[in-house]
């Protein structure tokens, strides 16, 4: 919850939707202050909950790292009950919002935005994404980012994007370790784009693409043209060369795509009960 200087040069007062807290007004007067401020229409007591906090969080009342007010304070400024208040706090704890603190409450998370990959996963399982389907989203994906990449990195995230390279080359003989540096690698490029919505996708879909990879990368013939691979876009990041970060990370990506093929094909062809996927 977001707070200032008093007159006397402590705290203020927590301020919510309907303005900072007044003692001295009525319960039924703060509920229809939360109302009328509302621009939404929420569908269930749980999504006004949701709703309020999101609110909150526009109007800068709430910042990352606040602390929210307690269950019987939420419920009384949006008119709901302490269970729908629980309801609604599980909902932007399972989307990434809010995180518990175990004694001290429940707060506005403050670390990189990330998505819920496990959206999608369902999605993926529903609507069945293809293989082909989903590195032609990682190629338009990260050939931009490999790019911006190369043009915004601070030292820091040029080191954090070589220590993933080192520790590829030193994992070339443990495929499921050399896939976990990988997928870091992947992620601390888009770190260093400068963009917090390209890193929280890219984040996303390496997930999906980790869960996939994990099953067939024993099979994978030669982790030592990969790590190249990797460390040619980290080259190119380093000497701040944004085109030819985009070309090594497009020719990497079509190499893995290979890579997976190939893989995926060993797998299948072999008989039942022989390999297996990774733990």
């Amino acid at each position: 919850m977001s707070q200032s200087p008093g007159p006397s040069g402590g705290r203020r007062a927590p301020v919510f939707a309907g303005g900072p807290i007044d003692r001295g007004v009525s319960e039924q007067r703060v509920r229809d202050a939360a109302w009328r401020q509302s621009s939404r229409t929420p569908t269930s007591a749980a999504e006004t909950v949701v709703e309020h906090v999101r609110t909150l969080l526009e109007r800068g009342a709430l910042a990352p790292g606040d602390r929210l007010p307690p269950e019987r304070t939420l419920a009384l400024y949006t008119g709901v009950s302490r269970s729908s208040v629980r309801v609604g706090l599980r909902a932007l704890a399972t989307m990434g919002i809010i995180q518990s603190r175990h004694g001290s409450g429940t707060f506005i998370a403050d670390g990189p935005p990330a998505l819920e990959s496990k959206t999608l996963h369902f999605l993926a399982a529903l609507h069945g994404f293809t293989r082909d389907e989903m590195f032609e989203a990682r190629r338009l994906l990260e050939v931009g980012v490999a790019g911006l990449s190369a043009r915004r990195a601070s030292g820091e995230q040029v080191a954090a994007i070589a220590e993933e390279v080192t520790s590829m080359f030193a994992s070339l003989d443990s495929p499921l370790d050399f896939l976990r540096h990988d997928i870091r690698f992947h992620r601390a490029v888009a770190a260093a784009s400068g963009n917090p919505i390209l890193a929280s996708l890219v984040e996303m879909l390496s997930e999906v693409f980790y869960e996939r990879r994990r099953a067939t990368v024993d099979r994978a013939r030669d982790l030592k043209e990969s790590a190249e691979m990797h460390r040619r876009i980290y080259m190119a990041i380093r000497q701040r060369d944004a085109a030819g970060a985009g070309e090594a990370m497009n020719r990497h990506l079509q190499l893995a795509y290979e890579a997976q093929l190939s893989e995926e094909r060993s797998r299948a062809a072999e008989p039942a009960g022989v390999g297996g996927a990774l733990p």
